[in-house]
């Protein structure tokens, strides 16, 4: 489901956005704290109304007029993870949790326990947590959980806002691996918020770059996070990854490419140093 931003303002926090994301992508959304991303992205959920202009989610007209009706078709296709996802949790069983919004949408009762059941695997939950409190639950399991929760009524469009606050480099590395199979195996649109670059390099296609309330770079990851002068001026950090390709050819003259695992840049460098 393609996105469309025309022209969008809301108060003094957005400012004139005019961005388009495409339908399938993993998309980034980076900035500093105050840039305006949380914002944009809670507008593609119409949990903010635009000031003026409006946005387009596939056939759905998000403006400041829009109607409940045509809110709660759209947040059908819209699975919004907040940052501090226990604050999403409010049920006293994974099961119920993670049914409630299929409850909400008017799911046939048969069919509630497979979703239940397909959504904890799509995280790499076992059906063992079906009756397990929440509010017990690590925070790296929490996260799953609330993914597994907006997944569960299948989504066309998944956004999640700075999903990797406080996760340790395992869940890193295992919310990485769901975001890859979510956009292989289902062919979902998601956007990701997050001042991580080192977590957006490995996983996303496309990169946005806010400051001020708008969008100041924009391209594939490489062409964005290889600019690190520019991505400075906004308070962005340069992947290491790329940060390294860059010194490598700065220092040495040596063009060894950019590269998503450090496993595959060490391959580079040794073909370049035997």
């Amino acid at each position: 489901m393609e996105i469309k931003f025309n022209d969008v303002s809301y108060k003094t926090i957005l400012k004139n956005i005019d961005i388009k994301f495409l339908d399938g992508q993993i998309i980034g959304l980076t900035g500093s704290s105050g840039s305006g991303k949380t914002t944009l992205v809670e507008m593609i959920d119409a949990l903010v109304l635009p000031t003026s202009g409006n946005v387009l989610i596939g056939n759905y007209k998000v403006d400041n007029k829009v109607k409940l009706k045509n809110i709660n078709d759209l947040r059908f296709n819209v699975g919004l993870v907040f940052e501090n996802s226990e604050e999403q949790i409010f049920n006293t069983t994974v099961y119920n949790e993670i049914s409630f919004g299929m409850r909400y949408f008017k799911y046939k009762t048969d069919q509630i326990e497979k979703h239940v059941k397909d959504s904890l695997n799509m995280v790499g939950l076992s059906e063992d947590y079906m009756h397990k409190n929440p509010f017990n639950l690590s925070h790296g399991e929490t996260k799953k959980l609330a993914i597994a929760s907006v997944l569960a009524f299948n989504p066309e469009i998944l956004i999640l806002d700075e999903p990797v606050v406080a996760l340790d480099n395992r869940s890193k590395k295992n919310l990485i691996k769901i975001i890859r199979a979510l956009k292989a195996r289902y062919n979902k649109t998601i956007i990701i918020v997050s001042q991580d670059t080192d977590f957006l390099h490995k996983v996303v296609d496309y990169v946005f770059v806010m400051a001020d309330g708008q969008i100041v770079m924009e391209g594939t990851k490489y062409d964005v996070f290889a600019k690190e002068a520019e991505l400075l001026n906004y308070n962005v950090k340069t992947p290491q990854l790329i940060a390294f390709s860059n010194l490598v050819l700065a220092k040495k003259g040596i063009k060894i490419g950019y590269r998503d695992e450090i496993n595959d840049l060490i391959k580079d460098v040794y073909r370049y140093v035997k």
